[in-house]
Order: structure tokens, then C-alpha cells, then sequence
């Protein structure tokens, strides 16, 4: 950094530096903290010398619209092109050239992502008859990732193997709508002594209809998805159709006017955050691509700022949607002697389940509990672990939330944890509480107005 030159008694010295995790289009929360407990802090006699406090922002919006995602949580564009409508498509097929023989393997299962909503009309198996007709027993399920039943299957058996197609037998199944962001996976199980007839996933040509859907793949070596039964490979396929083809047509259309307008509100977006900082000099830019998947490496960016940029005893970090109670935060590291290296304060979570789908959905970290982690509304971590964080910055891997994150990065260095309930974990009012997260910006200025009121933010007899 720009600073590191300097020797660190050049650097003012704070007690505590408050590092706000914030979203580039949190304009109003940020104004609400601007003009709470951030305005209380700098009104304070005996604090304001002593806390510094800056939002933390990513330097970069998302260059693709929302509409345009794969999800809301990342950047990733919804590739789609040439989509294959009206028509019923088989999603996997074996080239010409390819061999049919047997493999060991008597359970073997693929994992698959919807992209754009399908309907899956039949699952089938790959199976060449030596002149005898069908001779095996297979069942085929699909399942919901994360869920024990199947929501439909397909049994293959002599006296009823359905429809060759190909090199595949199939038979119809119940049909349901997959939604976009649908994870499913599709095992085939033999119940024969034999084993399957099965694929690599990359000796099979994939039809993914112009992009609808994605094989999400181990690859060669990794270690297996947790939840993947049996061997990962493709022993059959399904066919299914694209729902609601004519919105998708038009989605592609208008794609460039989306992506036109999206580019000017971001420039408009560049703008008004460089007002804002130079205004009020509270942020720190890091250089990273503000999307929810990027908090975790927010976070650290912010830490090697801290490191490089200020001299500090302790660092607490929210989010911009939480109220923070400054001055009880200091009675308590008074009180309970928290001033001390080594020490992360908080709320903790503990054995907390490890989320396969959705917004929290974490594929990076085999194990179905996460060690114990600080709740994200508020906690505090002294010097020595922030520097460890920092210098380390560039080789720790980062997982789905900046909570979890912290949790499994703490778990290699082992501070002393200081369990402290009045870190609130969900949005409730607690008198004496130092945090709550999940406010509205209104919310958040009449938990304020009650508390400059009464001293209580829950509870306040009007006079």
C-alpha cells in the first residue's frame, strides 16, 4: 500500500476501527447510520478521537443486469444462445464411435443445474441389446438436491423397457416444471449383479438446448459432492422440453437495450459514490465486484486496508443494515477486560448446517456443519487477528458467507472466542443489545429516535 512506507507511529492510533460491510446501491442506509450512531459517535467527547469508522464497498458494480444473471447472488451471465423450442431434446447421447460396455459401477449418478425453467418428459438408460431384446433391471430417479424422495422414476425391466431411442432406452415420467435455479440429480441404480452401462461425463455429448442446464461435475480427481450416490458418470439421459420459450425469445432480444442501460446506471452509480466519498470521507473502496458471493473477500481486502493504512487495538465489523450500540460496546470491553490480543467477541453459531441450494448454498466446504462462527450483525476481533487475516489475505480461500468465512479461517488459528448473547443474531429489540441486523432505513431512525428518547431503542414511554 501507498502507506506502508511510512513508520506506523506516523499513523493516527484508534481504539477501535468500525468496518461497515455495505452495498454500492445502500445509499439510504448508509445516510441513516450518517445520522445515528455514526453522528452520536462524532458528537462524543471521549469517543470520537478514539473510533474510526469506514463502509466498506466493492470499487466495481456488476457489468451484467440482474435479469441477465444466472443468480441474484453473483455476476455470472445467463448464457443462453439459440435456445431449442417447441421440440422435445435428448440431454445426453453417446457418439457413434463409442463403445457400449458394461462398467463396474451398479449406482451411478449426475448432478444437473436448471438455468431457464424445462420439463423433463422421460428418463432413460443406455443399454445395447445383443440380439435378446432387454434383458436388465434399472431404476432411474431424479432427485432435488438436499431432499431424501425422488420426485419421479422410471423402472426398466424385460417384460417393460419403454422406447429405444438410439442408443437409449426410455419411458415416460410425471411432469413437473424444473424451475431456474432447480438443482437436481438423476441416479441410476442397477438391480442386477451387473454394473451399468457408464460414461465420463466427458464422453458424452451434452445437449444443454442453447444453455437451459448445467452438469455440475466433480471433474477427475476432486473429491465427489457430498451428496453424490455411487460413482459420478451418465449411465442413460432424459428428454425434456423448454418452458415458456417466447418470454425466453424475447428475454435474448431485448438483451442489448438491458445491457446498454445497465452500463449508464452503473456510470451514474461510479458517480454518486465518488460524490458520496469525497463528501464524507467514509468509504474504502476495495477492489472487488460487489456481489454477494464477493462479501468474503470484501471483508479481507478491508482487513489488508486496516492493516496498512491506520494503527488500531481492535476492529468491530456490521453491516449497514444493523443498529450498533458504540458506547455500551465500550462499557463491555471495559468491563469484561476484552482489550486483549488474541480475542474474537461475538454471538457464535454453533454445529450450523452447511446449505446445499439457494442463497447460502456452499459447495466448496465438504462437511454438513460449519465450525463455530460469529453471527455477521456485529463482532469484534483484535489486532493481531486481523493482521494474520491480512497477510494471509491472498491464499485464503473464501466460502459462501463472510460469517462462515471467518469461522473456518478462525478454526486454523484458534482464538479465544467470547460468547456474548447482546450480539444479536436475527432482528429482534433487546435492551442493552450492541447489535441488530436487518433493518430498513426506517427502521433503523426510529430504533435511534426511541433510543435518544429514553436511553431504551425497544422501549420508550413517550413524554
Amino acid at each position: 500500500g501507498p502507506l506502508s512506507f511510512f513508520p506506523q507511529w506516523k499513523l493516527k492510533h484508534y481504539d477501535v476501527i468500525v468496518g461497515v460491510l455495505s452495498a454500492r446501491h445502500n445509499h439510504e442506509l448508509r445516510s441513516v447510520i450518517r445520522n445515528t450512531w455514526f453522528k452520536h459517535l462524532k458528537q462524543h467527547p471521549a469517543l470520537s478521537q478514539r473510533v474510526l469508522v469506514k463502509f466498506i464497498i466493492g470499487a466495481h458494480g456488476c457489468a451484467v443486469p440482474v435479469k441477465d444473471r444466472e443468480d441474484p447472488y453473483s455476476c455470472r451471465l445467463l448464457n443462453i444462445s439459440n435456445p431449442v423450442l417447441n421440440q422435445e431434446i435428448e440431454a445426453f447421447s453417446l457418439p457413434e464411435d463409442t463403445p457400449s460396455v458394461l462398467s463396474e459401477d451398479r449406482i451411478v449418478s449426475v448432478n444437473f443445474r436448471v438455468l431457464y425453467p424445462i420439463v423433463i418428459t422421460s428418463l432413460g438408460v443406455f443399454y445395447e441389446p445383443d440380439g435378446v431384446g432387454f434383458q436388465r433391471n434399472i431404476t432411474v430417479k431424479l432427485y432435488q438436491a438436499e431432499h431424501e424422495e425422488a420426485i419421479f422414476s422410471a423402472r426398466f425391466s424385460p417384460p417393460s423397457c419403454g422406447v429405444q431411442v438410439n442408443r437409449l432406452w426410455y419411458k415416460p415420467v410425471e411432469q413437473f416444471i424444473l424451475p431456474e435455479s432447480f438443482e437436481g440429480t438423476i441416479v441410476w441404480e442397477s438391480q442386477d449383479l451387473q454394473g451399468l452401462v457408464s460414461r465420463n461425463l466427458h464422453k458424452v455429448m451434452v445437449n444443454d438446448g442453447g444453455g437451459v442446464f448445467r452438469v455440475i461435475t466433480a471433474g477427475e480427481g476432486s473429491l465427489p459432492h457430498e451428496l453424490t450416490e455411487g460413482v459420478e458418470g451418465i449411465a442413460g439421459g432424459f428428454i425434456y422440453t423448454i418452458q415458456e420459450g417466447d418470454a425466453l425469445l424475447k428475454s435474448l432480444h431485448t438483451r442489448p437495450e438491458r445491457f446498454t442501460s445497465h452500463i449508464k446506471n452503473l456510470e451514474k452509480e461510479d458517480a454518486l459514490l465518488k460524490e458520496e466519498s469525497s463528501t464524507y470521507d467514509d468509504i474504502v473502496f476495495v477492489d472487488v465486484i460487489d456481489t454477494y458471493r464477493n462479501v468474503p473477500s470484501k471483508l479481507l481486502n478491508f482487513y489488508r486496508w486496516t492493516v496498512e493504512s491506520t494503527s488500531f487495538d481492535l476492529l468491530l465489523k456490521t453491516d449497514d443494515d444493523c443498529y450498533i450500540d458504540l458506547e455500551a460496546v465500550f462499557n463491555r470491553i471495559l468491563q469484561k477486560k476484552l482489550d486483549r490480543p488474541n480475542i474474537w467477541w461475538g454471538n457464535f453459531r454453533l454445529n450450523w448446517a452447511v446449505d446445499r441450494t439457494g442463497k447460502w448454498q456452499e459447495l466448496e466446504y465438504p462437511s454438513p456443519a460449519y465450525p463455530a462462527f460469529a453471527c455477521g450483525s456485529g463482532y469484534v476481533i483484535s489486532k493481531d487477528i486481523v493482521q494474520w487475516l491480512a497477510s494471509n489475505s491472498e491464499r485464503l480461500k473464501t466460502y459462501q458467507g463472510e460469517d462462515v468465512s471467518m469461522g473456518i479461517w478462525m478454526a486454523a488459528v484458534g482464538p479465544k472466542r467470547y460468547q456474548d448473547g447482546l450480539w444479536l443474531c436475527e432482528k429482534t429489540c433487546e435492551s442493552g443489545m450492541l447489535s441488530s441486523p436487518q433493518y430498513s432505513p426506517q427502521e433503523l431512525g426510529e430504533l435511534w429516535r426511541l433510543k435518544e428518547l429514553c436511553g431504551d431503542p425497544c422501549r420508550c414511554e413517550e413524554r
